[in-house]
């Protein structure tokens, strides 16, 4: 099975890619632009594995997609490109509209027209997986309440409303156009190689440096916590697996309020980092409330029993296994955190063999 993976030097993608390499079963076409969250340094091994191949484009180049596609023939799409970051799309929200509105639906007619060339088999065992956020259904108020797969969409954000667009045109393209389509929708992410501006590396990077730890508002708002490398499997598991058409929601079973993720980190560097930096006797000391963001989403949680029941997928990780990992893997490996915060790591990309 040879599988084009958009945005596979990304946080979530690279992780696809690692995991997928591992099945020499498994060929990956990775395409990603390498914008600011693209590192290769995020795939590890990758380059060198004869199943691996990189190709430096833009998803909303139809040409280039086009030129991938006649050039690897593949077996399914597994599209993660995207811009993702909350923040940066109230800040900006035009890229987030560009990317993974048009670059989804060039995607979608990239894939289309492929197809037509292809025999009725190939065609009809293709599948498009579109990966998206549980951020599409907005926040839950009922406390006993969860995100189910027929939840009604409801996107706070620009970039929650760009990705629910998305999910739309893919849904879309499945029932006009007959295109074999997946989709998911995750809870929030965390884990190794995870791009300094989210939430728990900036936590463990700042506290590091001695620098204040910024909490929105009180920090009540509550999320559900997925250990990246039990996502990638997941995601594995759908594109294998997964029934043309449906919907499958991922999530942890990790419920958390933001004050409570940042406590934890705290109290891991604790016990694995107790030599502060100058002036910091307690790592919590460093926690700051700051103004909320504009449309802050209270609580998001997944139920994810659909695809634990019908796919027989479920989180290896908890919260407290996988925090320990991520925040033991960072103190681990400052080489590639330290080229993001200098810069360096998009330096690098002149050099690197693009194949």
């Amino acid at each position: 099975m040879k599988i084009l993976v958009t945005g596979g030097a990304g946080f979530i993608g690279s992780c696809v890619v690692r995991q997928a390499l591992r099945d020499p079963k498994l060929q990956i076409v990775n395409v990603d632009k390498l914008t600011y969250a693209g590192n290769l340094a995020s795939l590890g091994e990758a380059e060198k594995n004869p199943n691996y191949h990189f190709c430096q484009i833009d998803i909303c180049d139809p040409a280039a997609l086009d030129r991938v596609f006649a050039d690897h023939s593949p077996d399914a799409v597994m599209h993660l490109a995207a811009e993702s970051h909350v923040d940066r799309s109230i800040d900006g929200p035009e890229a987030f509209m560009h990317t993974n509105i048009m670059g989804t639906y060039q995607l979608l007619e990239a894939s289309r027209r492929f197809l037509a060339t292809q025999s009725q088999t190939k065609a009809s065992d293709f599948r498009f997986h579109h990966i998206s956020t549980d951020e599409v259904y907005g926040d839950l108020e009922d406390p006993n309440d969860y995100f189910r797969e027929d939840t009604a969409y409801a996107p706070s954000s620009p970039y929650s409303a760009s990705k629910a667009s998305s999910d739309h045109l893919v849904r879309a393209w499945h029932r006009t156009y007959g295109l074999p389509v997946l989709i998911t929708n995750c809870s929030n992410n965390y884990g190794p190689y995870h791009f300094p501006e989210k939430l728990i590396p900036h936590m463990i990077l700042s506290a590091l440096a001695g620098k204040p730890l910024p909490v929105y508002g009180d920090g009540s708002q509550v999320r559900d916590w997925l250990y990246v490398e039990d996502h990638a499997e997941a995601l594995l598991t759908v594109v294998r697996s997964g029934k043309v058409g449906e919907t499958y929601n991922i999530g942890g079973h990790n419920e958390r309020r933001n004050l409570q993720v940042v406590e934890a980190i705290c109290d891991l560097l604790e016990q694995l980092r107790p030599d502060k930096p100058p002036g910091v006797t307690a790592y919590k000391e460093l926690i700051t409330f700051v103004t909320d963001r504009p449309g802050h989403d209270l609580r998001y949680a997944i139920d994810a029993s659909k695809i634990e029941n019908e796919l027989g997928w479920r989180p290896v990780e908890t919260f407290e296994s996988g925090m320990a990992k991520t925040v033991a893997w960072y103190l681990e490996n400052p080489a590639w955190w330290q080229a993001i915060l200098s810069g360096e790591y998009q330096l690098q990309r002149s050099g690197t063999n693009l194949r």
